[in-house]
């Protein structure tokens, strides 16, 4: 870590024990949390990444997997108050007072979360300092200090530094004649203090930890890391000849990252690669983060220049940013990792001669595809890949909404498509936070290869995920298609886990003919035949489901899983079908603002989490009390104002009766979980649920995968 001042470090921040302090230590309990019929959303979502850090707090764990976790957890909260925090923060500058759903105004909101985050981090650097250092030591995995290494070790790092380090460093003095610099969006910084002995003179400094090096230096070993910041501190006097080093104090700081953009702008690529730059550049700073040895006037100094309440820096008593713990993550050390799972093919696509002719599978029957349990690459992939060679393909016609890296193996599918003179629209959505620039880079190698790339509808994002091919055939006409939950990326094909539909259903094929037309048209069309879209249809086809069942009171069932549930009007319509008798399992993964277990209005409705090993990315809704009669629909929603108000969505039903005991084994399994489940309470506690026979939900359903795919 950096060099220790002699100065001692900050007070207590400011009135933590005052108002503000005992307004925040509040919201852990339900008077302020939400109000009596809703549970607050900034809060809830706390509560998801605390369930993340309970992954890297298990010491049953696998050492390096704990360390992902706590990588996780931070590039999470970054994310939270880039977005969240910050939209907070513009409402309480603007002198708004406006409640939220659940009847917090955007101070209390903001003090809740300050409180909340406090206890967060702490436990977050703790578990890395206390527990994760050093049973990664005991591994032979270490982070030594400075004051531990021999005088080889050093020599090591000093050459580093001279080589690598030193030439890219750029100290910025701040005086009457150099102004405070600006200080970038998620940089490593150190303020740095020093004396001239000639005029006894204090300085201060600032100097940017360049975010292209390694977050964490190797040793010749490749088993023991040195944070940068400790490298640069420990060789600082390199950069001021002459200067007496006074303190050398580590800072971060996270800027409003979440910019407006104008639907009407001419050219909308050149919009979003202005917005990315203001990112970058500008915003205002919603969260400084410290290390515990900084002393006051440094901290004043800090919070002056950004004009940042001194009771609301984040003191951190370990590391900064330890998202850098993805490159330990990246050692080989399979011993210290969670086995390998390797996805499977689905049964519906093997042939014992080589690969499934999907077209001709499809005329035969439905085919439901689970990731990552079953291969993104032989299904989906396999499916785009064969459209573009096929002869007889007329038409591919995608939505993209996180497109993945330069050999994407559907982007370059897509190029082969289009020179082979099909036509093929790839409606990529540029507005998809924190991929933009790689959608932008995937839209000018398509847009350069001859694909018709569009951008979706004015004022609404585009998240649904279909893809439509047309094909010439002896009988005319056919349409195939795939509708999933995710994204059409492989990387997070392999982590996230996703349904999806491969179906040659006239219906389904018409409909999204339709909703390709209102996607790159003037098409006005707001009904479908089989598909639920939003903005116009989803949400009134998920309310009119739900009151169906309520109508059957205590004949009715309900079971949803999803990311999150957010929305009013749904958890008033839940809360509806409970009063009415209607049993209600949810699978929220995230955020969930309903209050489960209040007698008279919930008590009927029960609420799970699952996280583990993969994030639950997938959704699924059924409808009825017998899982032969029921209704299922999947699809790309989540249930919030944004996803069915303002976006454009697709949620398909799956009516094949061997696909929907598929996915009512996805909800079984869900609902049995006793190792990654956790269940929340009607004051909006979550807790473990107790363990019983030892089910995991992705132990099992890989299990099942494998097994399928044997048979």
């Amino acid at each position: 870590m950096p060099q220790p001042s002699q100065h001692p470090g900050p007070a207590a921040r400011g009135d933590r024990d005052g108002t503000l302090g005992s307004i925040a230590r509040m919201a852990s309990g339900s008077s302020v949390h939400g109000s009596d019929r809703l549970l607050n959303r900034e809060l809830s979502w706390l509560d998801f990444n605390e369930r993340v850090l309970a992954l890297a707090e298990d010491p049953g764990a696998p050492l390096l997997e704990r360390a992902k976790f706590l990588a996780i957890f931070s590039t999470n909260l970054d994310e939270f108050f880039q977005v969240r925090v910050s939209g907070l923060r513009e409402q309480v500058q603007a002198g708004i007072r406006t409640l939220s759903a659940d009847g917090m105004d955007p101070l209390a909101q903001l003090r809740a979360v300050r409180d909340r985050v406090d206890e967060l981090v702490g436990r977050h650097a703790a578990v890395f300092t206390d527990e994760v250092v050093p049973a990664l030591a005991a591994e032979g995995i270490e982070f030594p200090g400075w004051d531990t290494l021999d005088a080889a070790d050093r020599a090591h790092l000093e050459e580093i530094f001279r080589i690598r380090v030193y030439p890219v460093l750029t100290p910025l003095a701040v005086d009457p004649a150099h102004p405070f610099p600006f200080i970038s969006n998620l940089s490593l910084n150190l303020a740095v203090t020093v004396r001239d002995p000639q005029t006894d003179e204090r300085q201060f400094a600032r100097i940017k930890v360049p975010p292209n090096l390694p977050r964490f230096v190797g040793l010749p070993d490749g088993r023991r890391f040195v944070p940068i910041e400790e490298l640069i501190a420990r060789n600082i006097g390199e950069l001021f000849h002459g200067m007496e080093i006074l303190g050398c104090h580590l800072f971060r700081v996270t800027r409003d990252a979440d910019f407006e953009l104008e639907d009407e702008a001419e050219d909308l690529i050149e919009a979003i690669e202005s917005v990315l730059v203001q990112r970058k550049r500008s915003g205002d700073v919603v969260r400084l983060e410290v290390g515990g040895d900084i002393p006051t006037e440094v901290l004043d100094v800090l919070c002056r220049e950004f004009e940042f309440p001194l009771e609301d820096v984040n003191v951190i008593a370990g590391p900064l940013d330890l998202s850098g713990l993805w490159n330990v993550y990246r050692l080989d050390r399979p011993d210290l990792k969670d086995a390998p799972s390797k996805p499977v093919t689905s049964p519906a696509l093997v042939r014992s001669d080589g690969p499934a002719d999907i077209f001709r599978v499809l005329r035969s029957h439905d085919v439901l595809v689970h990731h990552p349990y079953e291969s993104f690459a032989t299904s989906v992939e396999a499916f785009v890949e064969q459209a573009a060679r096929d002869p007889k393909v007329l038409a591919i016609k995608q939505t993209l909404y996180r497109t993945g890296g330069a050999e994407s193996t559907i982007i370059n599918a897509l190029v082969r498509a289009a020179d082979a003179g099909k036509q093929v629209v790839a409606l990529v959505e540029l507005k998809a936070r924190f991929d933009e620039q790689a959608n932008v880079d995937r839209a000018r190698d398509l847009e350069e290869a001859g694909v018709h790339v569009v951008y979706g509808l004015v004022g609404l994002k585009t998240h649904t995920k279909v893809l439509l091919v047309v094909r010439e055939e002896a009988d005319g006409i056919r349409r195939y298609c795939h509708v999933g939950t995710g994204n059409y990326n492989p990387v997070t094909a392999g982590l996230y886990e996703d349904l999806g539909l491969l179906t040659a259903d006239p219906e389904i094929g018409a409909d999204l003919t339709d909703l390709f037309n209102h996607l790159t048209g003037y098409s006005r069309r707001e009904e479908y035949r089989k598909l639920l879209v939003a903005p116009h249809s989803l949400r009134s086809g998920i309310v009119e489901r739900i009151a169906t069942q309520r109508a059957l009171g205590g004949q009715g069932r309900i079971v949803m899983k999803m990311n999150s549930l957010v929305d009013p009007g749904i958890i008033e319509a839940l809360y509806d079908a409970s009063a009415a008798g209607v049993e209600v399992d949810l699978l929220v993964r995230g955020i969930c603002c309903l209050r489960p277990g209040v007698p008279g209005m919930s008590e009927r409705i029960r609420v799970r989490s699952i996280v583990g090993r993969y994030l639950e990315h997938s959704r699924i809704f059924r409808f009825g009390a017998d899982p032969a009669t029921a209704e299922y629909l999947i699809g790309s929603a989540d249930m919030m104002p944004r996803n069915l108000d303002r976006r454009v969505e697709a949620v398909t039903p799956v009516t094949d009766p061997r696909l929907c005991a598929r996915l009512e084994e996805v909800l079984r399994v869900g609902l049995d979980d006793d190792l990654l489940a956790w269940a929340l309470d009607a004051d909006g506690r979550w807790t473990r649920v107790p363990r019983g026979s030892g089910v995991s939900t992705h132990e099992v359903l890989a299990a099942r995968a494998r097994a399928r795919a044997q048979a």
